[in-house]
Order: structure tokens, then sequence, then C-alpha cells
């Protein structure tokens, strides 16, 4: 490693970000200082401002640096559907697609009782406020397709049948322009078990 705590720092700093081991950070780390000085301090002054700007939205939970974000501020939204997502990365995918206009709301994680993550933990009592307002008929359960993301979609799910909401799933199967001998199994099964 260099020879100074504040390169060292730097390096632990990068490691804190998803994915990044020990030497992806130091070349990281390396790469800026050696070569693009004017990018780090450009990355210094964005993480500043979102750290200090970016909020989360009262209705949804998604970042924004307003207090209600643009979609909760969208009137031409379709106000019966209410999209649960795990992340504002999972909400953002989902708005790149242009095929889901109602509004969304996001937990900010998922039920993990091992890592001690509880439905206080996600913000599940602000997700059934918003969902028992009068206004949403369907909620669809948009979580990721892992134990924890599945385990989350199920209490939500279960909850919000009983107070008498409809509570559908997104649809998972084989992809479009694979090949099925390429698909893994546990994909193959859903797909035949969620045939239309």
């Amino acid at each position: 490693m260099a020879d100074s705590s504040a390169v060292d720092a730097l390096i632990e700093a990068l490691r804190r970000l998803p994915g990044v081991g020990v030497k992806s950070a130091s070349r990281m780390a390396f790469h800026l200082l050696q070569h693009d000085r004017d990018a780090m301090q450009r990355i210094a002054r964005a993480l500043q401002e979102a750290a200090a700007e970016v909020r989360h939205c009262e209705r949804c939970n998604t970042f924004t640096e307003a207090p209600v974000c643009s979609v909760c501020l969208d009137a031409r939204r379709d106000a019966t559907k209410l999209c649960v997502v795990e992340t504002p990365a999972d909400q953002a995918a989902l708005e790149r697609t242009g095929a889901f206009r109602g509004y969304y709301f996001v937990l900010m994680g998922k039920l993990s009782p091992l890592d001690g993550i509880g439905p206080k933990d996600i913000g599940i009592s602000k997700l059934f406020e918003r969902a028992l307002d009068g206004a949403v008929s369907e909620v669809i359960l948009a979580t990721n397709f892992t134990a924890e993301g599945e385990a989350t979609a199920h209490v939500i799910g279960e909850a919000l049948r009983q107070r008498g909401l409809t509570v559908t799933r997104l649809a998972r199967g084989v992809p479009a322009g694979s090949e099925l001998e390429y698909v893994d199994l546990g994909t193959i099964a859903h797909a035949l078990v969620d045939r239309r």
C-alpha cells in the first residue's frame, strides 16, 4: 500500500461500495490520484451535494431532492395501482420500461431475519398507510426473486389481502430470446407453473 494515511483512507472509503474489494479500491484510488485529480474533485463535490440534498420522498420513500418526488406529483398516473419495490434502483428499472403508469412505494430493503431486518426496519407500516389510503385497489409486489424478496412479498401480500386489497406479483419465467437448454431449471419450472 501507499505510505500515506490519506491514500489508505481513500481506499477504505472506496471499499464501502458494493462489489469493490481491496484490489479494485486500490486501483481506483491510484488511478484518480495519478491520472485524474479533476475527476476526484468532481466526485467529492457530487458526493457532498448528494449527502446534503437527497432525502426520501414523503409519499413513496424513494430518493428525491424535494419533499415529494416527481413521480408522486404526476397527476396523470393511475392512483389505483401501487407497485412495491425494494430499492430506488428497482423503481428506476421499472420506470425505464415505460410499461407501468401507476405509483410506487420503495421499501429500502427486504425482510431478512438472519440479518436482524424485520418489518419495522423496512417501513412496512408506512406502506400499509399508503396502500390503504382509499385510492389504491391493486398492489403489485415487485420485490426481487431471492429468498428474502419472496418472503417480503409473502408477508406484505398476506397482510394486504386480509385488508381487502387485490395483490399481484410480477410474473417470472423464461427470458425473451433465450434457449431452453441454457435456462436454469428453477426458471423453467416457474415458467411452467405460471404459464398462460
